[in-house]
């Protein structure tokens, strides 16, 4: 006599589906807008119920903000690692400018340009937006004090210079927003000159 055998159905735990869950979110963040973070549509995304996102973001504006902090946090963990693997300053700063001033961190670019609008009335993303926007200054700051102590960076702020350099950078996101297809050299290199001038290095000295 035939038998059949029914597949068993794994339980994730509260924390794996909790991940799942904010990985599909910034998933649609990044592909499609912060507006469309519904609960209905994560559920559908994932094949469960509506009420089951729910039990974990029981608002989801919550769960919006932890899908920005999430994707922005990957970015910058990417670009600027909180724990640099032994290259000098001047290495992590080239690094960090070919991957960011690039057409790969679009998508990053115009989520950021998202966040900020959308924070304006969403109290809880507002804060994320916030602490993310530390983050980078914490962490970029940290590498040009780095390089002025290692004698290859020099500026008399260190903070001022790391915020003139995200200004242009913010202002190059934002091109990317625009429908200009083509993008001159002399505009994506805009950031690293800024870079070199403030950090008095020779021009090319961040990559050309």
């Amino acid at each position: 006599m035939a038998s059949s055998v029914q597949q068993k159905r794994t339980r994730k735990s509260p924390s794996d589906r909790r991940a799942e869950i904010v990985e599909a979110a910034s998933a649609i963040a990044l592909t499609e807008g912060l507006e469309c973070i519904t609960l209905r549509r994560i559920a559908e995304e994932l094949g469960v119920r509506p009420g089951l996102i729910g039990h974990y973001f029981p608002a989801v504006e919550e769960l919006v903000a932890e899908a920005f902090g999430t994707a922005a946090g990957g970015e910058l963990d990417t670009l600027l690692p909180a724990e640099p693997a032994g290259e000098s300053p001047t290495s992590r700063l080239t690094r960090f400018f070919t991957l960011a001033t690039g057409p790969a961190y679009d998508d990053v670019s115009r989520l950021w340009i998202n966040a900020r609008h959308l924070s304006r009335y969403r109290p809880v993303l507002r804060a994320r937006v916030d602490r993310q926007e530390a983050l980078w200054r914490g962490r970029l700051e940290r590498l040009i004090r780095d390089g002025v102590e290692a004698g290859e960076f020099r500026t008399a702020d260190p903070y001022v210079t790391t915020i003139q350099i995200l200004v242009v950078i913010d202002g190059l996101g934002a091109h990317a927003n625009t429908s200009a297809v083509e993008r001159p050299a002399a505009v994506t290199r805009m950031a690293v000159r800024t870079a070199e001038q403030q950090l008095g290095l020779a021009s090319g000295a961040l990559g050309a």
